[in-house]
């Protein structure tokens, strides 16, 4: 009896979770709104520091930009704010690779 082999087929593109535009789904919309927020509360205490409108009101728009354009996947399904998580991830992680160092030469003169 002549069994095939199994083979497993994994379609490209395929995203685990669903999304209203590529990139920006559920997940990135939480993390959006909680962008905006911080960045109305900046706008905030700029308003109240300051008491220029026009400058807290461009701030609080451009946070909600940023937020928006960090938290969206790119087509390998990353995004900024990941990347950002890796990096720290990595900076936190164990780089300590003992070395000792042996006789170069067997026969080396002492």
């Amino acid at each position: 009896m002549h069994e095939e082999p199994l083979t497993l087929y994994i379609p490209m593109g395929v995203k685990p979770q669903s999304e209203w535009f590529p990139g920006f789904g559920k997940q990135q919309l939480i993390q959006s709104f909680l962008g905006s927020f911080g960045a109305f509360f900046l706008a905030l205490i700029i308003w109240l520091l300051k008491g220029s409108v026009p400058f807290a009101v461009v701030t609080f728009l451009s946070g909600v930009a940023a937020s928006v354009m960090v938290t969206t996947k790119d087509r390998h399904n990353f995004s900024v704010l990941d990347q950002l998580r890796f990096m720290i991830a990595f900076k936190r992680s164990q780089k300590f690779y003992p070395y000792r160092a042996l006789p170069e030469w067997d026969n080396a003169p002492s």
